[in-house]
């Protein structure tokens, strides 16, 4: 945590810039125009398809601390890129769970997933160490649950916040039943994984920039890992970051190198017990 009390004066002004950033960020993306005039100021932009609502239409930017996104946002459910590939992935998987009483783990739950997994799992519990409303307040690093109790365990961007990982994975596969499936996912942001030396506030907490290398730490613990990417559906989905990483490092991400290019591919790795 950054410590306000040690930094001079130039440092607080540019950290109170920093925060007011933040907030008119988050505001802005909060505003939500109606869909029909969102629909028509931007007639002339490319058209997409939702496959989580199943809109059809043009999609909205995002303002983020990593900087500006294209075509990020659902203008209807407000998914994002992430949420239409992983919905996408999820689709395939929970085909192969069907027929059977599975029992379900979802780690800091997200809203547009909530209602498909509690329609389609027989046994739906959600966690979270602070988030409220939901089954389980637990440490994914020590969870309390005995091994082999969950069929299926879904945590979207959870293991880029904990600084033992490895701890966390372990954790996960244990309470796992045999071929029992875990999806988890963390942001693609850098060509090869940077540790933090502690956790970047300015990055919702983040303790580290995973690369495609991140996965190869599920090879310890799952008998296989298959990754899906952004090429892996069709382009009328848009499940591509439209982001110019070539800005980066910036004040908010100081430790993430450039990267070449404005369209980056995302991936979802699905974990198999």
């Amino acid at each position: 945590m950054t410590n306000t009390a040690a930094l001079t004066v130039g440092a607080r002004q540019n950290l109170a810039v920093l925060k007011g950033t933040q907030l008119l960020r988050r505001a802005r993306n909060k505003v939500r125009l109606p869909l029909p005039l969102f629909r028509i100021l931007n007639r002339n932009e490319e058209r997409f398809e939702c496959p989580i609502c199943d809109y059809q239409g043009p999609l909205a930017d995002l303002s983020s601390f990593a900087g500006f996104r294209k075509k990020a946002i659902c203008p209807k459910c407000g998914g994002f890129e992430r949420h239409r590939l992983q919905y996408l992935v999820l689709r395939d998987v929970i085909r192969v769970l069907s027929g059977q009483e599975i029992r379900a783990l979802h780690f800091a739950p997200e809203k547009s997933f909530r209602k498909m997994f509690a329609r389609q799992f027989t046994k739906y519990e959600t966690a979270d160490l602070f988030m409220e409303g939901v089954d389980h307040k637990v440490d994914i690093q020590d969870l309390p649950f005995e091994d082999g109790t969950y069929d299926f365990i879904f945590a979207s961007h959870v293991l880029e916040h904990i600084y033992d990982d490895r701890r966390a994975i372990k954790e996960i596969r244990r309470v796992l039943r045999p071929n029992g499936i875990a999806i988890l996912p963390v942001p693609i942001v850098c060509d090869r994984t940077i540790e933090y030396p502690e956790a970047n506030p300015y990055e919702a907490g983040h303790v580290r920039a995973p690369g495609p290398d991140y996965f190869e730490k599920y090879k310890d613990y799952f008998r296989r890992v298959e990754v899906y990417g952004s090429d892996s559906f069709p382009q009328k989905y848009q499940v591509y970051v439209y982001e110019d990483r070539t800005r980066w490092p910036t004040a908010e991400c100081p430790l993430r190198p450039p990267m070449q290019g404005e369209k980056h591919v995302d991936l979802v790795p699905v974990c198999y017990a």
